[in-house]
């Protein structure tokens, strides 16, 4: 019986439409007044084509999902293997277990809402806001393949190759007067840790044991199940973990090597920080979940007293940084910071209920923080001069009520208010710490304050008050815009009040992570209380 290659058609099908976006109207239609490098046909019809591609991409989500069986979802499913590069012991092999098939959700979900909310982008220039949507397409192809790759090499490659698209993202079509050098900067911070990862890639191929018959190494030497169980030398193992923590540590971004967020944040445009920040970072902590942890355990456990200390560091730090920031889009990238460090504190707990919790939070965070993206660059749309400075706005709501309530419930649900998408998650990954590492809980709580600070004082700034006169006639969400707003509230909502469903998928991934980096969940304290009583 062949099965339909889902993960395939989910990678492929996207770069189909980018290339339809780009070639939609080249060379047609007449000038429209008002309206440079391009055509009435191009203009209209590339934003109807993306959108349309974007769409046929949730379609074949969907099947994915009917596919894929929960009951299992600890293991890899809907699997294709092919041999790539036999030479090198390179194969093409995707496969996805419940969280991979989450975060592929998560990107294709937001690339059409990305679409809408860039309808009118790029200042009127039907050229540049046709290629910026077909380039959000190509990345969206790379974006499902990274998350679905089961093979190292295969992970690598499409680990830089999403640079390309993303560079261009930033300094090509970004709105920051220094777009480019944030996009330098990005491309700088990811390719030091690519070729980091790169030298460990090869030297962990170089584990793999020789064929005695035939003197070679097997045609799936990079095959994630052919590395994951070798045994290596302490030292050796140490150090490549070292590599691929490092790399993954750049994209997550974790405190001491995540400063090129906040440039990239306040100079990309919206929805290029909504797929770099909520999509695209995600590889890190994912490649931490699901590399560092089963490659190398023994180091995983050997550097987790190391790695939690720098993720309660990135907690508070990130929620510090967030309050005293003036561009609102700057502000939400340091808020990532503090979230991420929540994501890597759940992993590195080494229990179930803390590495669900950063699973799910994954997600939520994508979720949340792409819906403060995207309605902080509505609002800035609104603005005569763009502005992203928090003080040229004031009392926004009276003007755009709808706008105003739809922020709130993002900034709620991002400082994990009861009810919203964080706040299961984020519950999660303290008690699984608490179980772990008490001492770094108790100090992360603080930050649950500071995200209450940074949340409530930017919407007190931007949305209450007298209006501002510049913003006095500026109109409320419009119908295209409302639909962005409201799938992205219903999510937040959804998930936040019915979590069961989503947490299906990451509860058996967590427990075979705990069990292949050879750790046990603690026991209750209260039991363990009981249990000496007696």
């Amino acid at each position: 019986m062949v099965t339909f290659p889902w993960l395939t058609a989910l990678a492929a099908w996207p770069l189909v439409a980018a290339l339809a976006t780009a070639l939609t109207g080249v060379g047609r239609g007449r000038p429209v007044a008002g309206v440079t490098g391009g055509g009435r046909f191009s203009a209209g019809t590339a934003r109807t084509v993306a959108l349309v591609g974007a769409l046929v991409e949730v379609g074949l989500l969907v099947g994915a999902f009917l596919a894929f069986d929960t009951a299992t979802a600890g293991t890899h499913q809907l699997t294709e293997t092919h041999a790539w590069i036999p030479a090198l012991g390179a194969s093409y092999a995707v496969g996805v277990d419940g969280v991979g098939l989450l975060l592929v959700a998560l990107s294709v979900g937001l690339v059409p809402l990305v679409i809408l909310a860039a309808w009118h982008e790029q200042g009127g220039d039907a050229v540049r806001l046709r290629r910026y949507l077909a380039t959000v397409l190509v990345l969206l192809s790379f974006m499902v393949l990274v998350f679905a790759a089961r093979d190292v090499f295969l992970f690598y490659v499409v680990f830089e190759a999403m640079l390309i698209p993303a560079y261009f993202l930033i300094g090509g079509f970004g709105q920051g007067a220094q777009r480019r050098y944030a996009a330098v900067k990005f491309l700088m911070f990811s390719l030091g840790g690519g070729l980091v990862m790169l030298a460990a890639v090869v030297s962990l191929y170089l584990q793999v044991p020789v064929d005695a018959a035939t003197g070679t190494r097997p045609p799936d030497a990079f095959l994630t199940d052919t590395l994951t169980g070798l045994t290596l030398d302490p030292t050796a193992e140490r150090l490549m973990f070292g590599a691929f923590f490092l790399a993954f540590a750049i994209k997550a971004p974790m405190f001491g090597v995540h400063t090129w967020l906040p440039d990239v944040t306040q100079n990309a445009t919206p929805g290029t920080s909504t797929l770099l920040i909520c999509v695209l970072d995600k590889v890190g902590t994912f490649g931490m979940l699901t590399l560092c942890l089963p490659l190398f355990p023994d180091a995983s456990r050997w550097a987790a007293p190391f790695v939690v200390v720098l993720a309660v560091i990135s907690i508070l730090y990130g929620a510090i940084l967030a309050i005293g920031q003036t561009d609102v889009l700057r502000l939400i990238g340091y808020t990532s910071v503090s979230h991420f460090g929540f994501i890597i504190l759940g992993i590195f707990t080494f229990t179930s209920l803390g590495i669900s919790g950063s699973s799910f939070m994954m997600l939520n965070h994508g979720v949340s923080t792409g819906a403060l993206f995207l309605l902080a660059g509505f609002a800035i749309a609104r603005h005569p001069r763009r502005s992203q400075e928090i003080g040229d706005y004031g009392g926004l709501r009276t003007v755009a009520p709808v706008l105003g309530g739809t922020f709130l419930v993002a900034g709620l649900s991002a400082l994990a208010l009861p009810g919203l998408s964080t706040f299961v998650s984020e519950v999660m990954v303290f008690l699984g710490a608490y179980g772990r590492w008490p001492a770094a809980a108790l100090v992360a709580v603080p930050a649950v304050v500071l995200a209450a600070v940074y949340v409530l004082l930017t919407y007190q700034r931007m949305f209450t008050g007298a209006v501002g006169a510049e913003i006095a006639g500026v109109p409320d969400l419009g119908r295209r815009e409302k639909v962005v707003a409201g799938v992205l509230v219903t999510a937040l909502v959804a998930l936040g009040l019915v979590p069961g469903p989503a947490l299906d998928y990451v509860r058996e991934p967590a427990t075979v992570s705990v069990e292949t980096v050879g750790a046990t969940d603690p026991q209750p304290v209260l039991g363990a209380a009981e249990g000496s009583q007696q």
